[in-house]
């Protein structure tokens, strides 16, 4: 997503939806397993736009369902939207994304929204309404096991793989890292289903090699030419930390 090669996209849901990598708690229909892979590469490169912007968003996921066999792209068609906001939903919302916005950042989640607030003061507004609210915390839903949530640790999987492949915004990467963490110390790694190796990338060994496998892959799509993201221009310490 964040290279913008949909060809790379498509080479990865190829890969993910073969039998050999269907968990053992799924369905064992192949057809079943192909589609809950793309819900849920869908859903993660939807939570993709709070790191890499609208429009290379859309552009990755138009090239994504376009290039998706027919019978998965018309049962994806069946699908609701599930963040409609309403005055039923809205306090929801926004209390999921104070909670989430404070667990990534807990014991600087304060400090940073007043850090924050200098810049303007409706950043941090938009950002934990917008962004961890309506976004990035995954929206109520029916509980059926063939529509899956991104949940609390991949999204900072995601996070730290997004900003890591743009180069130039290193205190993010930081942060999402710790942030990744601190979702095995305050719990709510424990009240979603567990991602395989999840805790294991939260630690030292695991967060760098998590670092190292995202540089290789940014190495290999760029074919050695790098990303497609400014990585940003001077020598001057950057303070945000989003």
């Amino acid at each position: 997503m964040t290279l913008n090669s949909p060809d790379s996209l498509l080479s990865l849901y190829t890969l993910a939806s073969s039998p050999d990598h269907q968990a053992s708690s799924q369905s064992s229909s192949d057809s079943s397993h192909a589609l809950w892979t793309a819900e849920l590469m869908r859903e993660t490169g939807l939570k993709c736009i709070g790191f890499n912007g609208v429009p290379r968003t859309i552009n990755m996921l138009n090239a994504f369902h376009s290039g998706l066999p027919k019978p998965i792209q018309s049962a994806l068609a069946e699908r609701k939207p599930r963040r409609n906001l309403s005055t039923r939903n809205l306090d929801a919302t926004l209390e999921r994304g104070r909670g989430l916005w404070s667990s990534i950042y807990r014991g600087f989640d304060e400090k940073l929204v007043a850090k924050l607030a200098q810049s303007h003061p409706d950043l941090p507004v938009h950002i934990i309404e917008s962004e961890y609210g309506a976004l990035f915390s995954d929206p109520p839903s029916d509980s059926s096991p063939s529509i899956p949530n991104v949940g609390r640790v991949l999204t900072s999987i995601v996070a730290v793989s997004c900003l890591r492949a743009q180069t130039g915004v290193g205190p993010q990467v930081l942060s999402h890292v710790f942030g990744l963490r601190k979702a095995f110390g305050d719990g709510t790694a424990e009240d979603e289903s567990e991602v395989q190796g999840g805790k294991w990338l939260a630690g030292d060994e695991g967060s760098g090699w998590l670092l190292r496998v995202v540089d290789e892959i940014v190495g290999a799509i760029g074919e050695g030419k790098g990303g497609t993201f400014a990585p940003g221009f001077g020598e001057g310490k950057e303070k945000a930390k989003l």
